[in-house]
Protein backbone atom coordinates (compact mmCIF):
# COMPACT_ATOMS: atom_id res chain seq x y z
CA UNK A 1 0.00 0.00 0.00
CA UNK A 2 1.37 3.44 -0.97
CA UNK A 3 2.22 5.89 1.81
CA UNK A 4 -0.68 8.18 0.81
CA UNK A 5 -3.20 5.35 1.18
CA UNK A 6 -1.59 4.25 4.46
CA UNK A 7 -1.86 7.78 5.87
CA UNK A 8 -5.48 8.05 4.79
CA UNK A 9 -6.39 4.63 6.22
CA UNK A 10 -4.68 5.47 9.53
CA UNK A 11 -6.43 8.83 9.59
CA UNK A 12 -9.88 7.27 9.20
CA UNK A 13 -9.14 4.78 11.98
CA UNK A 14 -7.84 7.47 14.34
CA UNK A 15 -10.82 9.68 13.47
CA UNK A 16 -13.24 7.01 14.70
CA UNK A 17 -11.33 6.54 17.97
CA UNK A 18 -10.25 10.12 18.66
CA UNK A 19 -12.66 10.49 21.60
CA UNK A 20 -10.48 8.05 23.56
CA UNK A 21 -7.37 10.23 23.30
CA UNK A 22 -8.08 11.80 26.74
CA UNK A 23 -7.40 8.41 28.35
CA UNK A 24 -3.79 8.65 27.19
CA UNK A 25 -3.51 12.14 28.66
CA UNK A 26 -4.90 10.98 32.01
CA UNK A 27 -2.43 8.08 32.13
CA UNK A 28 0.53 10.36 31.33
CA UNK A 29 -0.67 12.95 33.85
CA UNK A 30 -0.79 10.41 36.67
CA UNK A 31 2.85 9.58 35.95
CA UNK A 32 3.81 13.26 35.74
CA UNK A 33 2.12 14.07 39.05
CA UNK A 34 4.94 12.27 40.84
CA UNK A 35 6.98 15.44 40.14
CA UNK A 36 4.18 17.86 41.04
CA UNK A 37 4.92 20.69 43.49
CA UNK A 38 3.63 24.19 44.26
CA UNK A 39 5.48 27.06 42.53
CA UNK A 40 8.21 28.06 44.99
CA UNK A 41 6.16 26.29 47.66
CA UNK A 42 3.51 29.03 47.51
CA UNK A 43 -0.18 28.02 47.37
CA UNK A 44 -1.25 31.49 46.20
CA UNK A 45 1.03 31.24 43.18
CA UNK A 46 -0.36 27.74 42.69
CA UNK A 47 -3.92 29.12 42.51
CA UNK A 48 -2.87 31.83 40.04
CA UNK A 49 -1.16 29.29 37.80
CA UNK A 50 -4.20 27.01 37.90
CA UNK A 51 -6.49 29.85 36.80
CA UNK A 52 -4.11 30.72 33.96
CA UNK A 53 -4.13 27.09 32.78
CA UNK A 54 -7.92 26.95 33.02
CA UNK A 55 -8.17 30.18 31.00
CA UNK A 56 -5.91 28.71 28.28
CA UNK A 57 -8.11 25.62 27.96
CA UNK A 58 -11.32 27.65 28.03
CA UNK A 59 -9.97 29.80 25.19
CA UNK A 60 -9.86 26.57 23.17
CA UNK A 61 -13.54 25.96 23.94
CA UNK A 62 -14.35 29.56 22.95
CA UNK A 63 -12.55 29.03 19.64
CA UNK A 64 -14.62 25.89 19.05
CA UNK A 65 -17.82 27.74 19.97
CA UNK A 66 -17.05 30.56 17.53
CA UNK A 67 -16.50 27.93 14.85
CA UNK A 68 -19.54 25.69 15.37
CA UNK A 69 -21.81 28.66 16.00
CA UNK A 70 -21.29 29.88 12.44
CA UNK A 71 -21.57 26.72 10.34
CA UNK A 72 -24.59 24.99 8.76
CA UNK A 73 -25.99 21.57 9.54
CA UNK A 74 -23.93 18.63 8.36
CA UNK A 75 -20.49 20.18 8.91
CA UNK A 76 -18.03 20.56 11.80
CA UNK A 77 -19.83 18.01 13.94
CA UNK A 78 -18.80 15.41 16.51
CA UNK A 79 -19.45 12.44 14.23
CA UNK A 80 -17.09 9.55 14.84
CA UNK A 81 -17.97 6.91 12.24
CA UNK A 82 -17.15 8.72 9.00
CA UNK A 83 -16.43 12.06 7.40
CA UNK A 84 -19.42 14.32 6.79
CA UNK A 85 -19.53 17.60 4.85
CA UNK A 86 -22.58 18.75 2.92
CA UNK A 87 -20.89 22.06 2.05
CA UNK A 88 -17.32 23.35 2.23
CA UNK A 89 -16.85 25.90 5.01
CA UNK A 90 -14.54 28.69 3.82
CA UNK A 91 -15.68 31.73 5.82
CA UNK A 92 -15.52 32.74 9.48
CA UNK A 93 -12.82 30.80 11.30
CA UNK A 94 -12.38 28.65 8.21
CA UNK A 95 -11.17 31.71 6.30
CA UNK A 96 -8.06 31.98 8.50
CA UNK A 97 -7.31 28.31 9.29
CA UNK A 98 -8.46 25.03 7.76
CA UNK A 99 -8.81 23.13 11.03
CA UNK A 100 -10.11 25.53 13.71
CA UNK A 101 -11.78 22.78 15.76
CA UNK A 102 -8.55 20.80 16.02
CA UNK A 103 -6.68 23.99 16.84
CA UNK A 104 -9.20 24.50 19.66
CA UNK A 105 -8.58 20.92 20.84
CA UNK A 106 -4.84 21.52 20.90
CA UNK A 107 -5.23 24.67 23.01
CA UNK A 108 -7.48 22.78 25.44
CA UNK A 109 -5.02 19.92 25.91
CA UNK A 110 -2.03 22.24 26.08
CA UNK A 111 -3.69 24.17 28.92
CA UNK A 112 -4.36 20.92 30.74
CA UNK A 113 -0.75 19.78 30.30
CA UNK A 114 0.58 23.06 31.72
CA UNK A 115 -1.40 22.48 34.91
CA UNK A 116 0.97 19.71 36.04
CA UNK A 117 4.05 21.95 35.59
CA UNK A 118 6.19 19.14 34.19
CA UNK A 119 7.89 20.18 30.95
CA UNK A 120 8.01 16.75 29.37
CA UNK A 121 4.23 16.26 29.66
CA UNK A 122 3.56 19.36 27.54
CA UNK A 123 6.20 18.23 25.06
CA UNK A 124 4.63 14.76 24.75
CA UNK A 125 1.17 16.29 24.30
CA UNK A 126 2.50 18.46 21.46
CA UNK A 127 4.18 15.49 19.75
CA UNK A 128 1.22 13.12 20.21
CA UNK A 129 -1.19 15.75 18.96
CA UNK A 130 0.98 16.41 15.92
CA UNK A 131 1.37 12.72 14.99
CA UNK A 132 -2.24 11.81 15.82
CA UNK A 133 -4.06 14.69 14.21
CA UNK A 134 -1.73 14.96 11.21
CA UNK A 135 -3.16 11.67 9.99
CA UNK A 136 -6.75 12.61 10.80
CA UNK A 137 -6.38 15.93 8.97
CA UNK A 138 -4.81 14.15 5.98
CA UNK A 139 -7.79 11.76 5.74
CA UNK A 140 -10.30 14.59 6.11
CA UNK A 141 -8.62 16.69 3.45
CA UNK A 142 -8.52 13.76 1.04
CA UNK A 143 -12.28 13.40 1.58
CA UNK A 144 -12.87 17.13 0.98
CA UNK A 145 -10.57 17.17 -2.05
CA UNK A 146 -12.45 14.29 -3.66
CA UNK A 147 -15.86 15.80 -2.89
CA UNK A 148 -15.31 19.49 -3.67
CA UNK A 149 -12.44 19.35 -6.16
CA UNK A 150 -11.22 22.71 -7.43
CA UNK A 151 -13.21 24.64 -4.83
CA UNK A 152 -11.30 22.84 -2.09
CA UNK A 153 -7.92 23.26 -3.81
CA UNK A 154 -8.39 27.02 -4.16
CA UNK A 155 -9.38 27.39 -0.50
CA UNK A 156 -6.63 25.09 0.80
CA UNK A 157 -4.05 26.85 -1.36
CA UNK A 158 -4.49 30.13 0.50
CA UNK A 159 -5.62 28.97 3.96
CA UNK A 160 -3.10 27.60 6.52
CA UNK A 161 -3.75 24.15 7.95
CA UNK A 162 -3.13 24.95 11.60
CA UNK A 163 -1.58 28.38 12.26
CA UNK A 164 -4.24 31.08 11.66
CA UNK A 165 -3.65 33.84 9.14
CA UNK A 166 -5.82 36.56 10.69
CA UNK A 167 -5.20 39.03 7.85
CA UNK A 168 -7.45 37.07 5.49
CA UNK A 169 -10.50 36.93 7.81
CA UNK A 170 -13.86 36.88 6.04
CA UNK A 171 -17.13 37.21 7.92
CA UNK A 172 -19.08 33.99 8.15
CA UNK A 173 -21.77 33.24 5.59
CA UNK A 174 -23.98 32.23 8.53
CA UNK A 175 -24.71 34.49 11.52
CA UNK A 176 -23.31 33.33 14.84
CA UNK A 177 -25.81 31.28 16.87
CA UNK A 178 -25.10 31.12 20.59
CA UNK A 179 -27.65 28.34 21.00
CA UNK A 180 -25.88 26.20 18.40
CA UNK A 181 -22.50 26.91 19.99
CA UNK A 182 -23.75 25.99 23.47
CA UNK A 183 -25.47 22.87 22.17
CA UNK A 184 -22.29 21.64 20.53
CA UNK A 185 -19.77 22.53 23.22
CA UNK A 186 -21.42 22.43 26.65
CA UNK A 187 -20.29 18.85 27.27
CA UNK A 188 -16.71 19.73 26.34
CA UNK A 189 -16.83 22.70 28.71
CA UNK A 190 -17.94 20.50 31.59
CA UNK A 191 -15.34 17.85 30.76
CA UNK A 192 -12.62 20.48 31.11
CA UNK A 193 -13.96 21.54 34.51
CA UNK A 194 -14.09 17.92 35.69
CA UNK A 195 -10.56 17.10 34.51
CA UNK A 196 -9.07 20.26 36.04
CA UNK A 197 -10.84 19.58 39.34
CA UNK A 198 -9.58 16.00 39.35
CA UNK A 199 -6.01 17.17 38.65
CA UNK A 200 -6.26 19.78 41.43
CA UNK A 201 -7.25 17.10 43.95
CA UNK A 202 -4.48 14.75 42.77
CA UNK A 203 -1.91 17.56 42.85
CA UNK A 204 -2.79 18.60 46.39
CA UNK A 205 -2.61 14.97 47.49
CA UNK A 206 0.88 14.60 46.01
CA UNK A 207 2.06 17.66 47.97
CA UNK A 208 0.18 17.30 51.29
CA UNK A 209 -0.58 13.59 51.44
CA UNK A 210 -4.24 14.43 52.08
CA UNK A 211 -7.33 14.43 49.87
CA UNK A 212 -8.49 18.05 49.80
CA UNK A 213 -11.16 19.94 47.87
CA UNK A 214 -9.90 23.49 47.51
CA UNK A 215 -12.65 26.15 48.10
CA UNK A 216 -11.78 27.88 44.82
CA UNK A 217 -12.27 24.66 42.91
CA UNK A 218 -15.45 23.88 44.81
CA UNK A 219 -16.90 27.09 43.38
CA UNK A 220 -15.55 26.40 39.88
CA UNK A 221 -16.71 22.78 39.74
CA UNK A 222 -20.15 23.39 41.25
CA UNK A 223 -20.71 26.36 38.92
CA UNK A 224 -19.67 24.19 35.99
CA UNK A 225 -22.05 21.45 37.10
CA UNK A 226 -24.97 23.89 37.35
CA UNK A 227 -24.23 25.28 33.88
CA UNK A 228 -23.99 21.75 32.50
CA UNK A 229 -27.32 20.67 34.00
CA UNK A 230 -29.13 23.77 32.72
CA UNK A 231 -27.75 23.39 29.21
CA UNK A 232 -28.40 19.64 29.22
CA UNK A 233 -32.06 20.24 30.06
CA UNK A 234 -32.28 22.96 27.41
CA UNK A 235 -30.84 20.60 24.81
CA UNK A 236 -33.19 17.75 25.76
CA UNK A 237 -36.22 20.04 25.54
CA UNK A 238 -35.16 21.45 22.16
CA UNK A 239 -34.50 24.95 23.47
CA UNK A 240 -31.05 24.98 21.85
CA UNK A 241 -32.26 23.80 18.44
CA UNK A 242 -31.87 26.22 15.53
CA UNK A 243 -33.30 25.43 12.10
CA UNK A 244 -30.61 24.65 9.56
CA UNK A 245 -27.94 24.17 12.21
CA UNK A 246 -26.48 21.01 13.73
Amino acid sequence: MALREEMEKAGHWLFRWRSYLPLLFIALSLVAFREFQYPMGNETLDDIWEIVCLAVSMSGIILRMITVGCVPEGTSGRNTKSQVAHVLNTTGMYSVVRNPLYLGNFIIWFGLSLFVRVWWLSLIIILVFWIYYERIIFAEEEFLRNKFGQQYLEWAGKTPAFIPKISQWQSSSYPFSLRTALKGEYSGFFAIVVIFTFMEIVGDYMVTGKVEYDPMWQIISLSGLCIYIVLRVMKKTGMLDVEGRS
